[in-house]
C-alpha cells in the first residue's frame, strides 16, 4: 500500500506491462476526514461523471452522505484506478449551496415555490405555445451528464410527445464531431475501438486529443505501457507542449485551423510510399480511388509550409504510423472544435482504414468524447439523433420507432434534419422559438460569443426553463429553476466512449426537495398530456430500471443493441460493452472486425453529408456509391479558416481545458483540492512571443477579439508562437455562491469566440478566434495555472512559480489489486 498527493502526481504510481499482457490492478481510494474503509457505513456502485472515460467507482457513504470514492478493481476500464476529478470531485453533492426548492420569477426575481406552482408554470406555457404556435415554438437543450433513462424518457417527449425537431445536448460542442465522423466513414455512430486496444498497439496516435488531461486514467494505461517492455511509439498532434507531447516519439505543433492539411500531407506519404492494406481496400472499403487522385494535392512539402511544422517530422511521423502493425489512432477536441473538423476526423478514420488496422487488438479509432455521457445523448436521440441509431432519411426508420413508441409516425418530426443547437439559439434570437428547457447544462458559460447568447437567453419572450444542481450562470436567467438530483443521488446506467455500459446505484438522498431529473420528465410529460395513439401515458415507465426495459426494446436489432444487458446483469461486476444481445451475451469488445460494417443503405443511420457544405447525401446517391455496406473513404480539400490572423490581431487564439477542471466547473470549483490547484483563469504564450515584448510569467493581460475582452495572467508555456490559449472553465463566479455584475465579466473565454460551426457536424469552432493581446500590469505576481499539465511554465522562467500540490488533504491511497481484472468484452 501506498500514498500520493494526486493533484502533484494526477496519474499516481506506475504499474508497468508489456504488449498483449493485461493491466496490473491498482486500487485507488479517496476517503475524507481520515476515515478509514472499515468506518464507511455502505459501499455504492457508479462511475465517473466528470469526463468520459467511465471510471468505475464505489461510493461510501457514512451517515446518510458520500464521504469517499474507491475504484472498482474488477472493472474493464480502469482496473480500480481514479483521476483527481474521480476522487475529490463528488465533494459539490455535499454543497452548502445546492438547490433545494424550485424557483419561480417574481417581479424579476428568483424566489422559492413549491414543485406543482414550478411544474405547472413549465407546463401551462408549454400547452399555450403548442395551441397558439405549434411545437415548433418549443425546444429542449440537454446535457452529456445525465443518464441513458433520462435521455430517452427526454427525447421521447420531444420527439414522439411534442413534436418538436428542436432538440440537441451540449454534447454538440464536444462530441458531435465523433458521430459525424463515424458516420461518414462506417454509416453508423459506434467506436470502432476498444480500451484494451492500449495493451496492444505499438502506436498509439492522438490527435488533438490531450488524453493526458482530459481522460488521465486512459493515459495512466498509456503510461505504463511506456515505462514497460516493448513500448509504443506515441505520436501527439497539437499545438501545445501537453503531457502527451513530452512522452511523444514525433510531436507536430501545426498552426490551428490547418488540420485537414497536415491530415493530407500525412495520408499522401503513407499512400506514395505504398504503406496501404490493397486487399483490405478492395475487399471492404470504397472510395479510395479519390482519395488518391486528391492526395496529390497535398505532397509533404506544402503540408509543412502551410501547417508550419517541420517537413522532416511530418515525413518521420508518416513513416511511424506507415509501419505500425497495431495502429491505435485517438481524436479529440482540437479537431472537433477546429475548422473544417469533421473532414479532419474522417482523415484519421482514413488513416486507419488504408491501413487496414480496424477490428483486431490493437487496431482501432476512438473518436473520443468530452462528457461522461455524451455517447447516451447520440444513442437515445436527445442530441438530435433518432433514437437507437435509426436513420432520419429512412421512412421505415422512422415507421419502426413510431411502432416502439406506439405512435402515429407523422408524429415523429422527420421533415428535415433535426436543428442544432447553434441555430436553435438563432431561432430563439429571432423569436420562433419562444420556450427554451434547458437541463444539466450552462449556455451562459460555455457558448460561444457569449454577450450574444446572454442577450438571448434574456429576452422577455423567452421562456427558460433551467433544471440543474445549482444555481448557474444560466439558471440565474432562468423563469422557472427546477432542483435536481445528481449522480449518486439516483440510479441510472451510462455509456463511455469504448461502449462499456455501467450501472450507477442510488447511495443517498439528495438535498431537500431536489428530484431526480427522470421523475422531472416524467411529471413534465404527465402535466402536459402526452399520450400515445391509444390514449395511454407516453412514458410507460415511472422508474430507472423500467426505463432501461423500455430502452432495451427500442434498440432491438439496430447497430446499439441493448437487449442481452439488465441491472442485474451490470450489477457486482464490470460494465459491458455493446452490441451485448443473443449473439453477444457477454458484450462486443471490438466492432468491425473482418470488414462487418454497418453501412448497408437500408440500414445505416445517416447516408453522410458534403465534406465542404454539409448537403446531405441522397439514400439514391449513397446507394449508388455503396451498395454492399463497406466502410466509405472520404477525400477532403483542404479550405483555409474563416477568420484569419490581420494587423490588429495577430494571434490566434484557442481554448481548451486543464485537468482539474470540468467544464464551467458548476462541480469541480467545490472540491477543494481541484479548485486550488486551478483557482482562476490564465493565459499562455510562448517564450518568444513574452520575451519579443519584454514581458514576464504573471503579468496581467487583456487578450481581445471583436466579440468581448478578458483579463488574465500570463504564463509562459510550451505552446508554439503565434498562438494564444485560455481555459474554457471560468465563467462569472469569482467563487462558488457568487457572481459578478452584469457587464464586461473578464473571465470567460467564450466572451472572445466566434459564432460559427462546422458545416457537417454543426458544432461551434472554439478554437478558430484571431486576437490581440496587451499588458495591463505588471507586478510580478505568477500565474495560478497548473506546474503540472500543460500549461507547465517554459523554461527558464523569470518568476519564481510555485509547483502545483495538493497537500496532505489530497493524498489518495493506492494498493495493488487482488487478482485478474476482465480485459475483454464481458463481466
Amino acid at each position: 500500500m501506498a500514498r500520493s498527493d494526486r493533484i502533484a502526481e494526477p496519474w499516481g504510481t506506475r504499474t508497468p506491462y508489456g504488449p498483449g499482457e493485461e493491466w496490473p490492478a491498482r486500487v485507488d481510494m479517496y476517503l475524507a476526514d481520515g476515515l478509514t474503509e472499515q468506518d464507511v457505513d455502505s459501499w455504492h456502485q457508479t462511475a465517473s461523471v466528470l469526463h468520459s472515460n467511465g471510471d468505475a467507482m464505489d461510493i461510501a457513504v457514512k451517515d446518510g452522505s458520500i464521504v469517499g470514492v474507491r475504484g472498482r478493481e474488477v472493472d474493464r476500464v480502469n482496473h480500480g484506478r481514479l483521476g483527481p476529478k474521480d476522487l475529490f470531485g463528488w465533494q459539490a453533492n455535499n454543497s452548502p449551496d445546492r438547490l433545494t426548492k424550485p424557483l419561480i420569477r417574481r417581479d424579476g426575481e428568483l424566489v422559492e415555490t413549491d414543485w406543482d406552482t414550478a411544474m405547472d408554470a413549465v407546463a401551462g406555457r408549454t400547452k399555450e405555445l403548442l395551441a397558439e404556435r405549434g411545437p415548433s415554438s418549443i425546444g429542449f437543450y440537454t446535457t452529456g451528464q445525465l443518464f441513458l433513462e433520462e435521455y430517452y424518457t427526454l427525447a421521447l417527449i420531444g420527439h414522439g410527445g411534442i413534436g418538436t425537431n428542436h432538440m440537441d445536448g451540449n454534447t454538440r460542442l464536444c462530441t458531435a464531431t465523433a458521430a459525424a465522423a463515424l458516420k461518414e466513414s462506417f454509416g453508423s455512430d459506434g467506436q470502432p475501438g476498444s480500451y484494451t486496444d492500449v495493451d496492444h498497439a505499438d502506436v498509439i496516435a492522438l490527435f488533438g486529443h490531450n488524453m493526458a488531461e482530459t481522460q488521465t486514467v486512459l493515459w495512466t494505461r498509456i503510461l505504463d505501457r511506456l515505462a514497460g517492455p516493448n513500448p509504443p511509439q506515441v505520436i501527439c498532434v497539437d499545438p501545445r507542449e501537453t503531457e502527451v507531447a513530452r512522452h511523444a516519439t514525433v510531436h507536430l505543433a501545426p498552426r490551428p485551423g490547418t488540420n485537414v492539411m497536415l491530415m493530407n500531407g500525412l495520408l499522401h506519404e503513407i499512400v506514395e510510399n505504398g504503406w496501404v492494406d490493397h486487399d483490405y481496400l478492395d475487399r471492404y472499403t470504397v472510395g479510395f480511388d479519390e482519395l488518391k487522385k486528391m492526395l496529390a494535392d497535398y505532397p509533404p512539402e506544402v503540408a509543412a509550409e502551410v501547417c508550419d511544422v517541420p517537413v522532416e517530422e511530418l515525413r518521420r511521423a508518416a513513416h511511424v504510423l506507415g509501419h505500425a502493425e497495431r495502429l491505435l489512432s485517438t481524436v479529440l477536441q482540437g479537431f472537433y472544435q477546429s475548422h473544417q473538423a469533421t473532414a479532419a476526423a474522417v482523415q484519421v478514420n482514413n488513416l486507419n482504414i488504408i491501413r487496414g488496422k480496424l477490428g483486431k487488438p490493437g487496431c482501432g479509432v476512438l473518436q473520443m468524447n468530452g462528457q461522461p455521457t455524451a455517447q447516451n445523448t447520440r444513442e437515445c436521440g436527445a442530441d438530435g439523433d433518432m433514437a437507437g441509431f435509426r436513420n432520419w432519411s429512412n421512412e421505415e426508420h422512422v415507421k419502426s420507432l413510431a411502432k416502439v413508441w406506439n405512435i402515429d409516425y407523422h408524429q415523429i418530426p422527420h421533415y428535415s434534419a433535426p436543428t442544432h443547437l447553434m441555430q436553435m439559439m438563432r431561432y430563439a434570437e429571432d423569436g420562433s422559438i419562444r420556450f427554451l428547457y434547458v437541463s444539466g447544462t450552462n449556455p451562459a458559460v460555455s457558448l460561444p460569443e457569449l454577450g450574444r447568447i446572454r442577450e438571448i437567453l434574456k429576452q422577455e419572450r423567452l421562456f427558460l426553463v433551467v433544471q440543474d444542481i445549482f444555481l448557474t450562470e444560466t439558471a440565474q436567467l432562468a423563469d422557472v429553476v427546477l432542483p435536481a438530483a445528481t449522480w449518486g443521488e439516483k440510479t441510472g446506467t451510462f455509456t463511455n466512449v469504448d461502449r462499456t455500459v455501467h450501472l450507477s446505484e442510488k447511495a443517498v438522498e439528495p438535498p431537500g426537495e431536489a428530484r431526480a431529473d427522470l421523475d422531472i420528465f416524467i411529471d413534465y410529460a404527465r402535466r402536459v398530456g402526452l399520450e400515445d395513439k391509444d390514449g395511454e401515458p407516453l412514458v410507460k415507465w415511472t422508474d430507472a430500471e423500467g426505463a432501461f426495459e423500455g430502452w432495451k426494446e427500442c434498440t432491438r436489432g439496430r447497430p446499439v443493441d441493448y437487449t442481452g444487458m439488465s441491472y442485474a446483469k451490470l450489477r457486482g461486476g464490470s460494465g459491458i460493452q455493446w452490441p451485448c444481445n443473443d449473439e453477444h451475451p457477454d458484450g462486443t469488445e471490438r466492432i468491425y472486425a473482418d470488414g462487418q460494417f454497418w453501412s448497408a443503405p437500408d440500414y445505416c443511420e445517416s447516408y453522410g453529408r458534403d465534406m465542404v457544405t454539409g448537403a446531405p447525401v441522397s439514400p439514391v446517391e449513397y446507394k449508388a456509391l455503396n451498395p454492399d455496406g463497406k466502410a466509405v473513404i472520404k477525400a477532403a480539400e483542404y479550405l483555409p479558416p474563416h477568420e484569419l490572423p490581420t494587423e490588429d490581431y495577430p494571434f490566434l487564439l484557442t481554448t481548451g481545458r486543464t485537468l482539474y477542471h470540468f467544464h464551467t466547473r458548476t462541480k469541480t470549483a467545490r472540491a477543494p483540492q481541484l479548485q486550488r490547484a486551478a483557482p482562476e483563469v490564465w493565459v499562455e504564450m510562448a517564450a518568444s512571443e513574452a520575451e519579443a515584448r519584454d514581458w514576464h510569467e504573471g503579468d496581467l493581460l487583456e487578450v481581445s477579439t471583436p466579440r468581448g475582452k478578458v483579463e488574465a495572467r500570463l504564463r509562459i508555456s510550451g505552446i508554439r508562437p503565434g498562438v494564444l490559449f485560455l481555459p474554457f472553465h471560468y465563467g462569472y463566479w469569482d467563487r462558488p455562491g457568487g457572481h459578478e455584475p452584469d457587464g464586461e465579466l473578464g473571465r470567460a473565454a467564450n466572451e472572445l469566440t466566434i459564432t460559427d460551426w462546422d458545416p457537417v457536424s454543426k458544432q461551434p469552432l472554439f478554437k478558430s478566434a484571431t486576437a490581440q493581446v496587451r499588458r495591463l500590469g505588471a507586478d510580478g505576481e505568477p500565474s495560478a495555472a497548473p506546474t503540472t499539465t500543460a500549461s507547465r511554465p517554459a523554461r527558464p522562467v523569470d518568476a519564481d512559480v510555485p509547483t502545483t500540490r495538493g497537500g496532505p488533504d489530497a493524498e489518495v491511497e493506492e494498493r495493488a489489486g487482488q487478482g485478474a481484472t476482465s480485459t475483454g468484452g464481458g463481466r
